[in-house]
């Protein structure tokens, strides 16, 4: 939030008063920093960066840039109008009845309107705080800009998967666009999402290959601009590591001698020497835990990259935190965890109408096939749906009457009647115990490819 002092500046030195954070961001001037906290290793780092450079774009007092929050209609006219100061007249000035000459962005929309860029609606409004989709923007572009329409739009067109959903008012502004090589689409290249909300890392992106100089490295990844992706592959040398997390879970806890097949998303972009990005922040990495030296190692065997399966060899280190199942406290490790099936099988005290608090299931085929959605069910609901048939011994006997069973009772009452596990193999007296964002970092073990 914006102190009084910090409004009062922006207003002072612009002349212009902001409804909203967002407002008043195209309104100030860059700030001096030449990156934002909140941007770094994003796809759209490089370009933002220079965008803030050259006072086109700005962050926010607290150093952030924000680059997935979305952009209104008002806002992107006054980015417009620091990208392209110049650009010509080329309509009467419009006046709008819900843009009043005291409205922070009047100036910049009666200028986005009169060189072209943006329009207003039927019934004289322009709608200064909608948000802008992601085709308006590219439009506004292609128009402003005057780029020539392409002879065939549709051929164009159809190098988008999703080219059906381009309204028809966009169809010639988006091939236009297009043909210059100023449409973006981030993590696939194929898909324009048209009516998506456009985020500020969008606009960025578009400003960036609109204001580029012929002839100029593109400041957006090559794979990612529409018409000029590269067809040669991009490859990660072996050795290189992928940050990368189990999403359902804070903790897995597994029998040593347990396998379970589970999925990772990747935590950052993966980029090669290059800088271009190969495996976009947000891909799933399937693969299973297994036994390895003492401990628990997880191996990917796929990956899945832009709609696409794709080979791939990498490890987790080796997870070697182990736990007795036989300590009384151990029920805390159960908390926010995915427990292996193995475990799961040999957890004792459900019974009769007791009611069971979230816990979640690996069931060694699936991913987190959840109890967490069942509160409140009775336990006997739960265990035919979800545990399948897992063996629950009983022998929470201690816990009575019409209290809800927590983890920590489950597991402590099993700890106390019988091994974790022990329903299954009464040697298994250990756990390992999986922290699910910081022990799953992986290592390619070979060579990675990516055609795009």
């Amino acid at each position: 939030m914006q102190s009084l002092a910090q409004r009062s500046l922006a207003v002072l030195s612009c002349g212009l008063m902001s409804s909203s954070p967002l407002a008043l961001l195209a309104a100030v001037p860059a700030q001096a920093q030449s990156r934002f906290t909140d941007t770094q290793g994003i796809w759209a780092q490089a370009c933002i960066d220079h965008l803030a450079s050259r006072n086109i774009i700005s962050g926010y007092p607290d150093g952030t840039f924000r680059p997935f929050a979305e952009v209104t209609r008002a806002e992107y006219a006054a980015m417009l109008g620091k990208a392209f100061p110049n650009a010509p007249v080329v309509r009467a000035p419009s006046t709008f009845n819900d843009v009043p000459s005291t409205f922070w962005a009047a100036s910049a929309i009666q200028n986005a309107t009169r060189t072209g860029f943006l329009s207003g609606y039927p019934g004289n409004v322009f709608q200064p705080n909608q948000n802008i989709p992601r085709v308006q923007a590219i439009v506004a572009l292609a128009s402003g800009l005057q780029y020539p329409t392409p002879a065939s739009v549709e051929g164009v067109l159809a190098q988008f998967n999703d080219a059906a959903a381009i309204p028809a008012y966009g169809r010639a502004g988006v091939a236009a666009a297009t043909a210059k090589q100023v449409v973006v689409n981030y993590p696939n290249v194929q898909f324009l999402a048209p009516n998506q909300l456009a985020t500020r890392a969008d606009i960025a992106a578009f400003l960036c290959q609109a204001t580029r100089a012929p002839g100029a490295q593109a400041l957006v990844p090559t794979q990612y601009i529409a018409g000029a992706a590269t067809t040669s592959p991009i490859a990660l040398p072996a050795g290189q590591q992928i940050p990368a997390r189990f999403p359902d879970a804070e903790r897995i806890v597994l029998s040593p001698n347990e396998s379970v097949a589970i999925r990772l998303v990747t935590a950052a972009d993966v980029r090669d020497g290059q800088g271009r990005v190969v495996i976009p922040v947000g891909s799933e990495i399937f693969g299973q835990i297994q036994p390895a030296q003492g401990g628990s190692q997880f191996v990917a065997n796929t990956v899945v990259i832009n709609n696409r399966q794709l080979p791939i060899a990498a490890n987790s280190q080796v997870i070697r935190t182990i736990r007795d199942a036989r300590d009384p406290n151990i029920g805390n490790v159960f908390r926010n965890a995915a427990i292996g099936s193995a475990v799961a099988a040999g957890i004792s005290g459900l019974a009769g109408d007791r009611r069971i608090t979230p816990l979640k299931v690996l069931t060694g085929t699936v991913t987190g096939a959840a109890i967490e959605t069942n509160q409140g069910r009775p336990a006997t609901s739960i265990i035919r749906d979800t545990l399948i048939g897992a063996a629950l011994a009983t022998g929470a006997s201690a816990v009575i009457g019409d209290r809800k069973i927590t983890p920590e009772k489950v597991i402590t009452g099993a700890a106390a009647g019988a091994t974790i596990g022990g329903a299954i193999d009464p040697a298994v007296q250990r756990l390992v115990v999986i922290d699910a964002n910081t022990d799953l970092g992986l290592t390619l073990t070979q060579p990675f490819t990516v055609s795009q």
